[in-house]
């Protein structure tokens, strides 16, 4: 029988319908530092190209003849990237969970005034939603795909739709910070928001730079990026195919699962055992952070992982580190923070 993934860490087309943001403290620092999305005119700026606009898209092309103004969001990972550029009052509607220690406040107000469709999920976190009720919106695009509302089938009926490129079915052979300007400079072009794109992604830059330059050479302790599942079940790691093994990088760590050639995996205790990490990163979704640290700290043997033994054991929430978004630079903000603080 083959085992499916928890909807948190699969790619879109194997499991769509994959809520991707959790809450945490909103007042701990989670939100993206104040940038372009709040001091910017939500109109078209004038480095706004010419439509038709073509881009690609999860191996498709996607065209459109003039700005969006009628959004659907199914997926939460886009909001602050049409934070930043200053289009989010164009979702007239939104599916999914948007949990508020993600956003900062003018965020939240943003995403407060928009209609809610359903929060609604099954067992495995996929989003319950009819395809008659997102048509019924007449959105001229859909960001994020689900089990029923795949590309093809909006494209049927005239609506294009947007992943985020590191939750395609094929994801990113070699996930960087540079695919975060990346995505920002493409939402720039759908939106006839270049220059604010621009602004936006060089931002991020100097924030990664600064962080880079903070970390220096870096402690060089071996890490691991894990999911575990709270309550008992299977432990998931990140591989060099995911936003986790850049971030370690930039942080000064070395991931441990740099040479497995995977997005995410299962993994077992005798393997981590094996590669023994001195840190762990323990990515979660929802629920109490001591419950996911103590997920993987009470299974049997745990205590020989030189990162539970020294102490070395960091909880973030899943959108901090994946899929490629402004929220990863933050993630790594948070990151290099956390390590400072246990001497790391």
């Amino acid at each position: 029988m083959t085992r499916l993934l928890p909807a948190t860490l699969l790619p879109a087309a194997l499991l769509p319908a994959a809520l991707l943001l959790a809450a945490c403290d909103s007042g701990s620092g989670a939100a993206p530092a104040a940038g372009v999305g709040a001091g910017v005119d939500a109109g078209v700026d004038a480095g706004a190209g010419a439509y038709p606009v073509t881009v690609e898209n999860c191996g498709a092309e996607v065209t459109f003849t003039e700005a969006p103004d009628r959004v659907v969001l199914l997926k939460s990972a886009s909001v602050p990237f049409l934070h930043e550029l200053g289009v989010l009052d164009r979702v007239t509607a939104r599916a999914g969970q948007y949990p508020a220690g993600y956003y900062d406040e003018g965020t939240l107000a943003e995403l407060e005034r928009i209609p809610l469709l359903t929060d609604r999920t099954d067992t495995s976190g996929h989003l319950q939603i009819s395809r008659e009720t997102v048509i019924g919106q007449e959105p001229d695009l859909v960001l994020g795909e689900v089990d029923n509302l795949s590309r093809a089938s909006l494209e049927s009926v005239g609506i294009p739709l947007l992943e985020e490129p590191g939750l395609c079915a094929e994801g990113l052979a070699d996930p960087g910070f540079d695919d975060v300007e990346d995505q920002m400079i493409t939402y720039g072009r759908v939106f006839g928001r270049t220059e604010a794109a621009g602004a936006a992604a060089a931002e991020l830059r100097e924030r990664v730079g600064a962080v880079e330059e903070r970390v220096g050479k870096g402690s060089g302790l071996r890490a691991a990026v894990l999911y575990p599942t709270v309550g008992g079940g299977t432990t998931y790691a990140y591989g060099n195919r995911s936003m986790a093994d850049p971030q370690l990088e930039a942080a000064g760590l070395v991931n441990v699962f740099g040479d497995v050639d995977e997005r995410v995996f299962e993994v077992t205790l005798e393997e981590l055992l094996g590669r023994d990490p001195e840190v762990l990163v323990l990515l979660h979704s929802d629920g109490d952070p001591a419950e996911v640290e103590q997920a993987v700290t009470d299974l049997p043997g745990a205590e020989r992982l030189a990162a539970v033994r020294e102490g070395r054991v960091i909880t973030q929430l899943f959108n901090f580190t994946e899929p490629p978004t402004p929220l990863s630079v933050t993630g790594l903000e948070r990151l290099v923070d956390r390590l400072e603080e246990l001497g790391a």
